[in-house]
């Protein structure tokens, strides 16, 4: 039998218990096998193959010997204490192992065990008596219900997936983290057949303790890692999810996420198989895009973007300049990129006209077509790509060669030219769309050219480049409002309470008064100022249109009279039930653009604000921004400027200029209301909010504050 092995005494502890469960210097096997195929033997003969540099320690009572290293009856009869174990037994005896390695210092635990939160409140119970144990004693678990974690850096194979079976990763510079265990590895596989680099892989399983928010923020940290892949089912912590963004994002280190459970179907599949809460999907679209993150559709997507990261090039305000040898190429890539909102700005006229007199034939705008003459004279590849960026000043190049990059008779010739072309501009980031083998391919990238073979995948990966640039170097957005919020009250109040709570955080409204009689609404309109509007006042009918309690246009005093009766008539008709509080007399604001704004509350993220323009934008197009809550009076206007309706509030048509200033302003405002109200607000709508023509302000013509029940 082989001695035990040790843990190198030069080599330092690792530093915290997630150092501890991806660079251990020891791992004890509970559940150790010697059969290799088996899940308590693959972990053993992975690393014995890719040669763990610590002590494995395999424990097996019925066994002296595991795959030739000295196995232990026990976790009490380990010779050291192990920083970190792999957990491979029943659930009972999980929870018992787990205990044992805690009493002794370990530092970290894999639960491959499932049989927990995933099969129902029983298992979550266990689930959660085995992770109060554990933090008892300062440990920390991954899983249960994991399939593990890998560490090219170390050799570290704490997975039991038959992924292994095809091939181990190739070290480099990308991390995966996934919630999915057979996921995880489905992207690992991936990754490993398209040859790129990976630094480790960590699957979450069910979460009891360490989150997919911890391990991302692990991976911000590491040396090793420079781009991190993702993919959740849901968020369980969003303050640990949103800080590892942060940091991942201050250290310059690209996120690309899937986040799935889209669809109703979708959210339905996540609950049952993670016990995860999936959210909103625009909201997280729009707390991804808030931390600088790409969201990937597809896997193909993914693995494109975390590819492409890798070249570490990130250009902020990124626009696209293409060289082709194709017009129809040119033509698919600038679809792809309008579609995703890649600019492709046209090269200036001086330099179109000089690149007709270099080649007559060629068109010269952007797309920049040389045409097949570049086979005949490749030195064309430097002077029209070293005008695109000289000229036009892309930040990305988009070079398409497609068959003809990879001929024998031209690929040698063409990559010198590419070299030579690169070398002069070492800051742009190139990306090359050829067909061609495998070994052409590796060459091309060894001289700095991402490859892709479809020039539409290229653009969706540039473009997601950018936005990596952008948001590193983005300022630190202003700060919200601290506001006083007043007390809410036990239930939903009436428009006109819920109009002085806000009015009280400096959101106005339109001027109104709350009238109790016919005559009150007639003094009331006189003073307002006719036309008026007039509106049911009661905390229970909070949708007054739908029983025709709002009228319009009330322009006299009889009208007036006439309006309070028919609103009372048609409320007791609607709502029998309904506490009736009076009527609303109101201004009937005009000349504004009619707006929505709004805060909800999503189930993991908190109050969320939104943003539209009223009507159809709204209602049929959900032409709308999201942002967390709370939040400044630049995001408020970036918030505002970002929907596709924006050019009616910034003077499209001759249309006068909206007051997009005081707009942001109630806006951030409302943000900051949310924030400190704690989670007793379930939401709050004002609409619609008239934005006035600039300088006259914005006002919000109607209001609701909805309250949540004690039970909710």
């Amino acid at each position: 039998m082989d001695a035990l092995p040790k843990a190198d005494p030069r080599t330092p502890p690792p530093p915290d218990a997630l150092s501890a469960l991806l660079a251990p210097r020891s791992v004890a096997v509970i559940g150790a096998s010697g059969d290799p195929s088996r899940i308590g033997g693959r972990p053993i003969a992975a690393m014995l193959e890719r040669g763990f540099a610590g002590a494995i320690l395999p424990v097996n009572p019925n066994r002296a010997e595991v795959q030739g290293l000295p196995a232990f009856p026990s976790v009490g009869a380990l010779p050291l204490v192990p920083d970190a174990a792999i957990i491979a037994v029943p659930a009972g005896a999980a929870e018992v192992a787990v205990a044992e390695l805690a009493a002794r210092g370990t530092r970290a635990a894999i639960v491959f065990t499932a049989g927990y939160a995933e099969m129902g409140p029983a298992g979550a119970e266990a689930q959660a008596r085995m992770v109060e144990t554990a933090r008892a004693h300062g440990m920390r678990l991954l899983g249960p219900n994991s399939l593990g974690l890998f560490n090219t850096a170390n050799g570290f194979y704490g997975t039991f997936s038959s992924s292994l079976e095809r091939g181990y990763p190739v070290a480099g510079p990308i991390g995966i983290a996934s919630q999915s265990g057979a996921y995880g590895m489905h992207l690992f596989s991936m990754a490993r057949d398209h040859g790129m680099g990976l630094s480790c892989s960590v699957t979450t399983g069910n979460e009891a303790d360490l989150n997919i928010g911890d391990l991302i923020g692990w991976m911000a940290e590491d040396e090793g890692t420079e781009v991190i892949a993702a993919y959740s089912e849901g968020i369980r912590d969003a303050p640990r999810f949103l800080a590892a963004l942060e940091r991942a994002r201050r250290n310059r280190k690209p996120v690309v996420m899937m986040k799935v459970g889209r669809s109703a179907v979708g959210r339905a599949a996540a609950r049952s198989h993670t016990a995860s809460i999936a959210g909103d999907d625009a909201v997280t679209d729009a707390v991804l895009a808030e931390f600088g993150v790409v969201r990937a559709r597809t896997t193909e997507e993914l693995l494109d973007v975390a590819r492409l990261a890798t070249r570490k090039v990130y250009p902020a305000g990124n626009t696209l300049g293409v060289l082709t040898v194709s017009g129809g190429a040119g033509v698919l890539i600038s679809d792809a990129a309008e579609a995703a909102g890649l600019p492709m700005p046209p090269m200036p006229e001086a330099a179109q006209e000089a690149l007709r007199r270099d080649l007559p034939f060629c068109a010269p705008q952007n797309p920049v077509d040389c045409t097949a003459q570049v086979l005949n004279d490749l030195s064309l590849v430097t002077r029209f790509g070293g005008a695109l960026i000289r000229d036009g000043g892309y930040g990305s190049i988009l070079l398409f060669f497609t068959h003809a990059g990879g001929a024998p008779s031209i690929t040698p010739r063409l990559r010198e030219a590419l070299r030579a072309l690169r070398a002069e501009h070492p800051d742009r980031l190139f990306v090359l769309s050829v067909l061609a083998d495998p070994p052409q391919i590796r060459e091309f990238e060894e001289d700095g050219f991402a490859v892709f073979g479809d020039p539409s995948r290229a653009v969706a990966a540039i473009h997601a480049m950018g936005r990596f640039g952008d948001a590193f170097a983005a300022a630190p957005p202003a700060p919200a409002p601290v506001l006083l919020v007043p007390a809410l009250p036990e239930r939903t109040p009436s428009e006109a309470e819920a109009k002085r709570i806000l009015a009280e955080a400096g959101i106005g409204a339109a001027p109104e008064r709350a009238c109790a009689s016919a005559e009150e609404a007639v003094a009331a309109a006189g003073a307002l100022g006719f036309p008026v509007v007039m509106k049911i006042l009661s905390p229970d009918i909070l949708h007054k249109s739908e029983i025709g309690g709002v009228l319009l246009d009330v322009g006299d005093a009889a009208a007036v009279r006439e309006g309070f009766a028919l609103l009372l008539r048609r409320a007791a008709e609607a709502a029998p039930a309904a506490r009736i509080e009076g009527v609303l007399v109101a201004r009937q604001l005009s000349g504004g653009v009619e707006c929505i704004l709004g805060v909800h509350r999503d189930p993991v993220f908190g109050p969320v604000a939104m943003f539209g323009l009223g009507g159809i934008f709204v209602e049929v197009l959900k032409d709308v921004a999201f942002h967390r809550c709370p939040f400044g009076e630049d995001v408020a206007e970036a918030m505002i400027r970002s929907i596709r309706g924006a050019p009616l509030l910034l003077g499209a048509r001759g249309r006068p200029r909206a007051d997009i200033a005081a707009l942001a302003r109630m806006l951030s405002r409302l943000s900051a209301f949310a924030a400190a109200a704690g989670p007793r607000l379930a939401g709050i709508d004002l609409n619609p909010v008239f934005a006035m023509p600039e300088g006259e302000g914005a006002f919000a013509a109607d209001a609701v504050i909805d309250i949540a029940e004690e039970a909710a």
